[in-house]
């Protein structure tokens, strides 16, 4: 997955590129956001908050000089990675006013496009955090993740993602002393497609060949690239939706470079040592097209409130074994859906299910290269930091998870949605639906069959 999230500037003073040195000039007030942690006696309420992306921050020299403003690096600041780390900062955020996200008790509430003081925002990526500096960390084998969700106000082309990734819990300060910032200003992001438009890593500026993106007006790609496993536990508008596992060889985060990252970035994907595509659980993929989607005649109806339970089943020798989904809806509770595709058996995500569905789709055998179902138990084994956040694709229009795609496949599996082939091309979604919104809330987290009723 992921985004090459904007945020299209419309003041010369202002821009989302993200130094390694915080300024003095904004504090960085996190948005409070409270959630659950439960055991098999009950949940208690923890009291968390949520800091967004560093990408997203302005940045400048002591407040008057823009450090990267559109798609480019002032080359006359940044004349190399070092110079450009030390000579800029970032300020804090003024999360509802610039980036349309607010939190009220549990819920977070992203909006699409947001029309700000000075500039105007599309999408964000948010983390929880467990104190001012440090990211919330989740250990999710032998334990259920559960949150509600509307996506009601999403439509083609859009994505509302909950996911888990292998970052530092310090944002990366302790790694790289370059970065001064910290999980406080949302640094050290990194997920399975090896992100290269991520401004700063290992704690210095990724300006080094850096190319301008050509359709988005504010992002680029540099020569390096943030690799770490990922686990998405859902990815979704109000048509289709996916879980997907994506394994690493490397079990930490880690850089790569250029063309050799692989993912959404490169010319050859699979060349990295992540996996991009992973092991999906897409329910219309699968050939269940009445499972999920807005209205009545749906399973789950999207056009309400929907709980979305994810279990990590442990076997006998303690590794993953399984990843299992419920959903609640109307005080129901509604087993995942189970696959109509003959020869990709289930309702969950095993190692066996995924050698079947790659088989049967003829894809990529990215997933078991990569580590499989025990590469992601290395990962779903050590703490994770949650991310949520909310964007348009650049890239490929969101097909790949509502669509058919590519678009002129017969492939079996290639039909993932009901959306349009010519849908999600972001100049249209963000002009014909800049107030879409998705929240998430009423996050619980604890043992097997503890965040909910009858989940075992």
């Amino acid at each position: 997955m992921h985004p090459s999230l904007q945020t299209i500037l419309l003041s010369a003073l202002f821009t989302t590129a993200h130094a390694q040195q915080a300024c003095s000039s904004k504090p960085e007030t996190h948005p409070p956001l409270s959630w659950s942690r439960c055991s098999r006696s009950g949940c208690r309420s923890v009291q968390g908050a949520v800091t967004v992306d560093a990408n997203w921050l302005w940045t400048t020299v002591d407040g008057s000089q823009n450090c990267y403003t559109g798609n480019r690096w002032d080359t006359s600041i940044c004349s190399s990675e070092k110079t450009c780390s030390e000579s800029c900062c970032i300020d804090g955020a003024d999360y509802a006013g610039t980036y349309g996200v607010t939190t009220t008790g549990d819920a977070l509430s992203l909006k699409f496009v947001q029309q700000g003081p000075y500039s105007k925002n599309v999408g964000s990526r948010l983390y929880l955090m467990k104190d001012e500096s440090r990211y919330e960390m989740f250990t999710l084998l032998g334990n259920e993740f559960t949150f509600d969700v509307d996506v009601s106000k999403l439509g083609c082309g859009l994505n509302g993602a909950l996911y888990f990734v292998s970052m530092d819990e310090d944002g990366g300060m302790k790694r790289f002393p370059m970065n001064k910032a910290g999980a406080k200003f949302g640094t050290g992001y990194c997920d399975s497609q090896c992100p290269r438009d991520v401004k700063f890593i290992n704690g210095m500026a990724n300006s080094k060949d850096w190319i301008p993106s050509k359709s988005d007006a504010n992002a680029g790609i540099g020569s390096l690239g943030a690799c770490c496993r990922e686990m998405d536990i859902w990815e979704a508008n109000n048509i289709a939706s996916a879980f997907t596992p994506h394994p690493c060889k490397n079990s930490a985060y880690h850089s790569c470079t250029g063309d050799g990252c692989g993912g959404t970035y490169s010319k050859n994907r699979y060349s990295g040592d992540c996996d991009p595509d992973g092991c999906d659980f897409n329910s219309y993929r699968l050939g269940n097209t009445t499972f999920y989607g807005p209205g009545p005649k749906f399973t789950i109806d999207t056009t309400r409130k929907i709980s979305v339970v994810t279990q990590f089943l442990k076997g006998r020798d303690g590794s993953l074994r399984e990843i299992k989904r419920f959903y609640v809806q109307n005080g129901k509770v509604i087993p995942n859906s189970v696959s109509r595709v003959r020869g990709v058996p289930g309702n969950s995500i095993t190692q066996g299910f995924c050698n079947a569905q790659k088989k049967m789709f003829g894809a990529h055998e990215s997933f078991n290269a990569k580590g499989g179902m025990k590469g992601m138990s290395a990962a779903v084994s050590k703490p994770m930091v949650l991310v949520m956040s909310l964007w348009d694709d650049h890239n490929s229009n969101m097909l790949w998870l509502d669509s058919t795609y590519p678009t002129n496949s017969r492939q079996r599996g290639s039909k993932r949605g009901s959306c349009p082939a010519s849908s999600g091309r972001p100049t249209d979604v963000e002009s014909s639906a800049p107030d879409s919104t998705v929240v998430f809330s009423n996050i619980k987290f604890g043992p097997i069959g503890s965040t909910f009723s009858r989940g075992k």
